[in-house]
């Protein structure tokens, strides 16, 4: 049996969240979830109903009982609860009530209705006592808590072991992901001074497709045609935004127009990339183990893919002396190869592409980086997160060689910010600059037409 306990004087108590009463009837825009999708109508209710359970039941009993003992436990508990709150449910609801607040204590805790919740896209856990999502791009506080440090620290300890990671003092820092793919990061004492973090960008259901950002307007239809174009064209792309920006979200969409016929290698430190094609193979770093032995960097598997006979190869993200051995392979025949870089304008993507090649360890004068750099890439996109929290992509470029020790670069597209909404939305439309890219040779050369009005000086496009 569970041991029952009562609230210690002055302990923190559920915290009530007021539901919209229009929410369960109401259509949701998700930009980021990548559907239309609707909020479970219970959703307050388990949360609710969860952080009593915390209350009442000792933790550790858990691990002894069969879910047969825990159902009928659960069952009376959430019977009462529901007496007592006066919650009209019918019977086939009550089970599934049940059935679900079971899967979040026998899972990962109060963290499964927000992980089960399509509006939100991001999880971050300051501590057992403050937890906060994001929906629609804007931060806001949850009800959801954790029991007790001890609680929060089991469900870290949960996560990462289901990746072969650990984590405890001696190795305070993971990054991890969840079996759906979402990304984890989590930090423990002594380097979280506050209790620990725990930060899970969540994973996409549903691979958000190049339709479902023109849907959204992050797209524009005729700017995706070009996109299209790049990649059928097999031009080297290197995606360049800020930490939340869509670059990951923009290389998956991108991909996407890669023949199926193709031969995919991907590269990541944790694998979030949702290709839909059939012939992909997926390699993912390892770390040290507790002995500092067997790590596994990027730049390892770059080195190896370039024996695994790829046609393209697209590495998640470079950040280090792998982006080299990237534009070695962009360089050696490994046409329409994708990355991304953490940069904030596309120029600055190129300076950070020439500081990692100075990470590799191998000594090369600035104008042979610059001169690697100009002849491996040859578009960079540009995305961003706007003020109102909506993702768009924010420009494209073409790279157009070298002059003297700078790396030339001309503007094909951008977005242009003419105001904001009353309701705080950023206004603005997507234009062409005028200029003619130099890739449509190549474009044309593998028989795909783009129509001269689109690189038009005055062509502009509905955000």
């Amino acid at each position: 049996m569970w041991q029952v306990k009562k609230h210690a004087k002055g302990g923190a108590a559920p915290v009530e969240e007021k539901a919209n009463p229009h929410d369960e009837h109401r259509l949701v825009t998700i930009g980021d979830a990548g559907a239309f999708t609707k909020r479970d109508k219970h959703t307050d209710l388990k949360v609710e109903l969860h952080q009593r359970l915390l209350d009442l039941i000792n933790l550790q009993a858990l691990e002894k009982m069969s879910r047969e003992q825990i159902e009928a436990e659960v069952g009376d508990i959430v019977a009462e609860e529901l007496a007592k709150q006066n919650h009209a449910l019918n019977h086939a609801e009550r089970k599934q009530l049940v059935g679900d607040v079971l899967d979040e204590l026998l899972g990962l805790g109060p963290l499964e209705p927000l992980l089960k919740d399509p509006t939100i896209t991001d999880i971050l856990v300051n501590g057992y006592a403050k937890v906060f999502v994001e929906r629609f791009g804007v931060l806001e506080a949850s009800p959801v808590r954790f029991k007790d440090e001890r609680h929060l620290i089991r469900i870290i300890q949960k996560i990462v072991s289901a990746v072969g990671r650990r984590i405890d003092e001696s190795s305070p820092l993971v990054d991890a992901r969840l079996a759906d793919g979402s990304r984890v990061n989590a930090v423990v004492p002594p380097l979280a001074i506050d209790g620990s973090s725990l930060s899970i960008r969540k994973f996409a259901k549903v691979p958000i497709s190049m339709e479902r950002l023109i849907e959204i307007g992050s797209v524009p239809p005729q700017v995706a045609e070009v996109l299209k174009a790049v990649v059928a064209s097999r031009r080297n792309v290197l995606i360049s935004g800020g930490t939340g920006s869509g670059k990951t979200t923009m290389l998956n969409a991108m991909s996407a127009f890669i023949d199926e016929r193709e031969r995919i290698v991907t590269i990541e430190d944790s694998a979030e990339l949702q290709l839909q094609q059939e012939h992909v193979v997926r390699l993912e770093t390892r770390p040290a183990n507790i002995e500092g032995k067997g790590e596994i960097l990027q730049r390892d598997l770059v080195k190896n893919a370039l024996r695994m006979r790829p046609d393209r190869i697209i590495v998640g993200e470079v950040r280090a002396g792998e982006a080299f051995d990237m534009l070695q392979a962009m360089n050696t025949g490994h046409d329409g190869s994708m990355t991304t870089v953490h940069a904030n304008t596309a120029r600055d993507a190129l300076s950070r592409v020439e500081q990692m090649i100075g990470m590799s360890g191998i000594d090369i004068p600035a104008r042979s980086a610059r001169a690697q750099i100009s002849s491996a890439l040859n578009v960079v996109i540009q995305v961003g997160r706007l003020s109102d929290g909506r993702r768009k992509l924010l420009s494209v470029s073409e790279l157009t060689g070298m002059e003297g020790e700078v790396v030339t670069m001309q503007e094909i597209f951008r977005f242009r910010q003419t105001g904001m909404s009353p309701e705080g939305q950023v206004i603005g439309k997507f234009e062409a600059t005028g200029i003619r890219p130099r890739f449509l040779d190549q474009v044309m050369a593998h028989g795909i037409s783009l129509s001269a009005d689109l690189f038009r000086p005055d062509a502009k496009f509905e955000a």
